[in-house]
């Protein structure tokens, strides 16, 4: 096991060791939460509530998922607005954001939800160029003007079965268009090499599929947990999310 696999493992059981022998970390208590693609912050909501009542400062990030280099500067600017250390979240593609700019000395976890965990120089577009045969294909209409888009149609079967339809259909017609830049911007240093991390994989997710963000948690030495439901699981079950980056505030010590 690497030094940062046992790290997130001892993490994730909130313990460190002390003179008097194990004990509770504290908790660190600013939690910097970035989406992915085709979605805005407001997706956080339910989870910015359960962490806001449990005393955490959460800052939600407004990427504007044009570049990678765009969202990362993003980031790293509200992580420098953060008064002490942070745990940093990262759905979807904000996997790749949080991986790129997790080097921050500030933060401390990387926390990813059904998230893309690349190495150095892989990218979204890489790593779901070739899927394995069976694995659902995300509905990703053809470009426009640099700019991709999911089907409207096929947004909550593919994005968000297990939300209301109501909400699911709002979501699909307010998507947030993607950059193909973002799509296809590269991690220089993966954080995860150098901070603990911990995984939530979604086993019906039909945007990255369960086996692929298994594979990924794995590489990255997280600490993995896995629950039922979709790729917006952050929507549709906030308190497992919430839960996990709990964990990962408590296993960090300041």
């Amino acid at each position: 096991m690497s030094k940062i696999a046992a790290l997130a493992s001892a993490a994730a059981l909130g313990l460190t060791a002390g003179a008097g022998g194990a004990h509770a970390a504290p908790a660190i208590k600013n939690v910097v939460l970035v989406h992915g693609g085709f979605v805005d912050g407001s997706g956080w909501e339910g989870v910015y509530n359960l962490l806001s009542q449990d005393g955490y400062k959460v800052t939600v990030v407004q990427n504007p998922t044009t570049s990678l280099a765009d969202d990362v500067a993003v980031t790293r600017r509200a992580i420098a607005a953060q008064d002490g250390p942070v745990i940093l979240v990262g759905h979807s593609y904000g996997g790749v954001v949080i991986t790129e700019s997790g080097n921050d000395p500030k933060v401390k976890g990387l926390v990813y939800i059904a998230a893309f965990a690349p190495d150095k120089g892989e990218s979204v577009g890489s790593l779901i160029a070739n899927p394995p045969p069976g694995a659902p294909t995300p509905p990703i209409l053809a470009p426009q003007d640099g700019y991709l888009f999911l089907d409207r149609e096929k947004f909550a079967a593919a994005f968000a079965a297990d939300v209301k339809p109501a909400q699911a259909a709002f979501m699909a017609s307010s998507q947030v268009p993607w950059g193909v830049a973002a799509l296809n911007g590269r991690v220089t240093t993966p954080a995860w090499k150098a901070r603990p991390s911990w995984y939530l994989v979604t086993a019906d997710d039909r945007m990255i599929p369960a086996p692929a963000q298994r594979q990924m948690a794995a590489r990255a030495g997280a600490a993995a947990v896995e629950t039922a439901g979709s790729h917006a699981i952050y929507v549709s079950n906030p308190k497992a999310v919430a839960d996990l980056i709990e964990k990962a505030a408590q296993g960090v010590a300041k």
